[in-house]
């Protein structure tokens, strides 16, 4: 009679793990919008996963992805469970974290979401130093251009400009304070088409273009003695702002048209001679980058160990 209580309770454990695991891979599926980027996050294969989402399914009865060839997307039933799991299972990985406390070094996953400019210009001088001070961490970086809900996004921390900062998070800087953008042409392009002196004689030139991944395009802002002239240029090239921007570079250098950027990420060129500043007294001054995070009572190890190290490196 005992054995057959333990068999039955050990039996009950079994299932009752199964189904957390299945819970917490519905999750990450969702999260990632499909199973081939879950698989690739968390290192496993995506019919695995394909499996558990199944097993979940049959086991509650009810669908909760809607799969097609392009995307998963959660139906409203997955919906509701994914609002109800998310803050529960984040709690669980709070609680696991806590042994993190105990280590020599801090480990685990912290994924971070940034834009291409911080990728490029802000975490070169940060990243090696950092995973060489904390080798048990695995870094990962999600490049995006447009802000989100680090929480929802299945990342920890993310790097954003003030203005697209949310009120109810906290911001630490990271990376220059101080930063320029830059318009710059070709010898070439200027030797053809002439040099603006104000930024209106723009309107008059071919202008290579950025857009948002909302698909709002980037505007052309430029400041001088207090005075902030915004122009709404046109020109032969619009590339999508993070990925498609070398291409922009490529085409500025190429002779094509004026370029309007991060000046850090002209230098190269500006340096070379390949570029040749414009309206250098008008490039707008702005605030630099911030590492921001959803406030908690107690940050997960690895993110706790990359602010502090953030923090200690600006002294």
């Amino acid at each position: 009679m005992r054995t057959g209580r333990a068999e039955k309770r050990t039996i009950e454990r079994q299932a009752t793990t199964e189904q957390l695991g299945d819970l917490a891979v519905f999750v990450a599926v969702a999260r990632a919008g499909g199973f081939r980027e879950a698989a690739r996050l968390q290192s496993v294969s995506a019919s695995s996963l394909s499996a558990a989402v199944r097993r979940l399914e049959t086991r509650l009865g009810v669908r909760l992805l809607h799969r097609s060839t392009r995307s998963v997307v959660p139906t409203e039933a997955g919906a509701r469970l994914l609002d109800r799991l998310g803050p529960a299972l984040g709690e669980v990985e709070a609680a696991l974290d806590v042994v993190n406390g105990f280590r020599d070094k801090p480990a685990g996953t912290l994924r971070l979401n940034v834009p291409a400019s911080a990728s490029r210009l802000v975490l070169p001088a940060i990243v090696p130093p950092f995973l060489a001070a904390y080798p048990e961490i695995l870094l990962e970086v999600v490049v995006e251009e447009s802000f989100v809900d680090v929480l929802a996004a299945g990342c920890d921390a993310g790097i954003r400009y003030e203005e697209r900062l949310e009120q109810d998070v906290i911001a630490i800087p990271i990376g220059p304070r101080r930063q320029r953008m830059a318009t710059a042409a070709s010898p070439a392009y200027l030797a053809a088409h002439g040099r603006p002196m104000h930024p209106r004689d723009l309107l008059q030139h071919a202008c290579l273009r950025g857009r948002f991944a909302s698909g709002a395009m980037a505007g052309w802002e430029f400041e001088r003695e207090g005075e902030v002239v915004t122009v709404d240029v046109d020109g032969p090239l619009i590339v999508r702002l993070g990925g498609g921007v070398e291409l922009a570079v490529d085409t500025a250098v190429a002779g094509i048209g004026v370029i309007h950027l991060f000046e850090e990420w002209l230098q190269p060129q500006l340096a070379s001679g390949a570029l040749v500043p414009v309206l250098e007294d008008w490039w707008q001054p702005f605030t630099g980058p911030f590492l921001y995070y959803q406030g908690r009572e107690r940050l997960p190890a690895p993110l706790r160990a990359f602010v502090d190290f953030v923090q200690s490196r600006r002294g």
